[in-house]
């Protein structure tokens, strides 16, 4: 089994009932009712056509990437003596 590649958007959108129509581009996370936007995962393979996609849907305002790839996820190499080592 190969785990494909997925990336995870922020959309912001005017109605939250059609918001629910995203599920079919990708994976639904999180729905926020208070700020109106919705998290989901989609395929990273094809991530350029389907950003381009929801943001020609009509109840779309925004779309934002995640930046995690960007992220530096090591710790760092030199320790910050906040712990004696016995």
């Amino acid at each position: 089994m190969k785990i494909t590649e997925r990336l995870g958007l922020a959309v912001w959108v005017k109605d939250l009932k059609a918001a629910r129509s995203l599920g079919r581009l990708g994976n639904i996370h999180y729905i926020s009712k208070r700020l109106k936007y919705v998290y989901l995962y989609i395929d990273g393979s094809k991530a350029d056509q389907t950003i381009e996609r929801i943001k020609r849907m009509p109840f779309v305002t925004r779309v934002e990437r995640s930046l995690r790839r960007e992220l530096a996820m090591e710790i760092a190499s030199k320790p910050l003596g906040l712990h004696r080592r016995a």
